[in-house]
């Protein structure tokens, strides 16, 4: 297929762009390289690529509405996958316009453009972020989601609501991925595994928040990249038994699905740092902090619907997939 792919400089997308080349797909990537974090990691993890033959590099964003269309109307891509977006729920507190301009204005170009061009089906990220001041665990698809607790999730949350708008106005199949705490090599600098791993290694303090006792479903990116193939090559259909006096969240009339992918195990921060410490080989010097403007305290996915319609569950163990990071992250910094 001739797929496009939104955000193929970033982590996930990077990881995504790789898988889809290497089973034959044509892959349009779009990134901007913005400086968010380093961009000289975004070049690396597009040099894995970038001179494959089938793969072509887009440098715009998504907020630039007329270089869009172009593009879409260039390469008339089949089917989307949306990863481009400004990520960080605590960024999001410094600076709210970002947000706005790429996950809200940049996503409607994305719409218009798939509608307008006729695209089989676009996959976009949403976030388990969306589930906000949700208590019960573990989150499942048919929860309500309506009290975020950042902009971010806010404008995930959006994202989902703009989507079955268009598969409503228009058919437009849309799948929505709510991912869990993804981590693994090639991850961004501003997540916890990164950043902990720089200090350790430097002897310089880790900044825990909640005082330890935050939980995560940390989920390893290659289940992430196998969770949105596998619904990527999967056209959401119609659900012919929902039913409007009893609306279910995430299923409708229209061609349109959510779904979460996250290793349905969640680990306290404690013991990630535990394991961290074990691969290491070194201790952490530990600032505690208390929970963050933003965050939530714990996070947990319900992936039944994933496991019935994909035959997918994300099993990679936390041990294994922190092993994998450390050794990556050796190689890439050249650390001993």
């Amino acid at each position: 297929m001739k797929i496009m792919v939104t955000g193929s400089a970033g982590f996930i997308g990077a990881a995504l762009t790789e898988k889809l080349l290497k089973r034959g797909d044509e892959v349009i990537g779009v990134d901007n390289l913005n400086d968010y974090y380093d961009v000289n990691l975004k070049r690396a993890r597009l040099a894995r690529f970038q001179t494959n033959p089938a793969f072509t590099e887009v440098p715009i964003g998504l907020e630039n509405r007329e270089a869009l269309r172009a593009i879409f109307a260039k390469y008339r891509p089949q089917r989307v996958v949306n990863l481009a977006a400004q990520a960080g729920v605590r960024y999001s507190l410094e600076n709210p316009y970002a947000y706005m301009d790429s996950n809200l204005y940049g996503f409607l170009n994305i719409l218009e453009n798939c509608r307008h061009y006729q695209v089989e089906h676009l996959v976009f990220a949403s976030s388990s972020s969306v589930y906000g001041a949700n208590t019960k665990m573990p989150y499942a698809v048919q929860d309500n989601v309506d009290h975020p607790l950042s902009l971010y999730a806010a404008s995930k949350k959006a994202n989902e609501l703009m989507a079955h708008t268009y598969s409503h106005l228009y058919r437009l199949p849309t799948t929505g991925l709510r991912f869990f705490t993804v981590y693994g090599p090639w991850g961004r600098p501003d997540m916890a595994l990164f950043k902990f791993t720089r200090n350790i290694l430097a002897g310089k303090p880790i900044e825990v928040y909640n005082y330890g006792h935050h939980q995560r479903d940390f989920t390893y990116i290659d289940d992430i990249v196998e969770g949105v193939t596998r619904t990527l090559d999967r056209l959401p259909a119609p659900n012919a038994n929902w039913n409007g006096a009893t609306p279910e969240p995430n299923t409708s009339s229209a061609p349109y699905r959510i779904y979460n992918i996250g290793n349905h195990q969640p680990v306290e921060l404690g013991k990630f740092i535990k394991i961290l410490e074990e691969c290491l080989g070194r201790e952490a010097k530990k600032n505690l902090l208390p929970l963050q403007p933003g965050d939530v305290p714990a996070t947990y996915a319900d992936v039944d619907d994933l496991i019935q319609d994909m035959e997918f569950y994300p099993a990679t163990p936390i041990e294994e997939g922190i092993a994998r990071f450390v050794a990556w992250y050796k190689n890439y910094h050249k650390v001993r």
